[in-house]
């Protein structure tokens, strides 16, 4: 069942405990697209059934199943491969650094300084990588990032709920973390180009990336579908 919010009494004001209990009784999974991610901790505390975060402004980590298995259809491997982020350290960026940390992904995130990602999420990545073997680099340096990575990855620099912050960011952003044909080329050759979609032509990333030969991101995209239906089927 799909439900907005105006179709759940949350939007005449039920508290999220009594939502969590009520479709507790309809449902064998609650999966919750949300902005505060402490939204779906107050889920997960009142229902029994699991909750599966699909989106949260602290992580997004149905998208990073989605990148690792793009990853691993195209370089036939995860551990040992690098993987590049170039941006905002966002709820994909938090993820993804804890994903790849996880299956031996070698992750170099490149960011401004006030828009690194999440302190909790940098800890929980160290810890898997350290465990697993990979490395994790966060540095300023967008070339420093790309140079040698099997896969670039970036997204949007204003992310949902932050279109008033949207002039500022991309002041900040641009020129110098856009993905173009200059940066990517600091890759390897047969290095791959990633994005979560939807995509800001001549923002986050320029045209002739997103559509070149070597861009997945269409795969990407089809991959939540795959994805999601695995993590269905593993739960239930």
């Amino acid at each position: 069942m799909y439900l907005s919010w105006n179709e759940m009494q949350l939007g005449r004001g039920e508290t999220i405990a009594d939502t969590a209990r009520v479709l507790d009784r309809y449902v064998d999974v609650i999966a919750a697209r949300v902005f505060a991610h402490a939204t779906l901790q107050e889920l997960a505390e009142h229902a029994k059934a699991p909750v599966v975060n699909l989106l949260s402004d602290g992580y997004h980590p149905c998208q990073t199943l989605a990148d690792l298995l793009t990853l691993l259809q195209y370089k036939r491997r995860l551990r040992g491969s690098k993987l590049a982020y170039v941006g905002d350290g966002n709820n994909v960026c938090n993820s993804l650094m804890i994903g790849c940390a996880k299956t031996g992904v070698n992750i170099s995130v490149a960011c401004p300084d006030g828009y690194r990602p999440a302190e909790e999420a940098d800890r929980l990545a160290r810890k898997a990588a350290a465990e697993s073997g990979a490395t994790l680099e966060i540095t300023d340096d967008p070339e420093v990032a790309v140079k040698g990575s099997d896969a670039v990855y970036t997204d949007t620099f204003v992310s949902m709920g932050m279109e008033s912050e949207k002039e500022k960011r991309l002041k900040t952003f641009l020129p110098m973390y856009q993905v173009n044909s200059s940066l990517f080329s600091l890759a390897k050759p047969g290095a791959i180009f990633m994005h979560c979609l939807p995509a800001h032509r001549g923002e986050e990333v320029t045209g002739d990336v997103l559509d070149g030969s070597r861009s997945v991101v269409w795969d990407q995209a089809e991959n939540r579908l795959h994805t999601a239906k695995a993590l269905l089927s593993l739960i239930l």
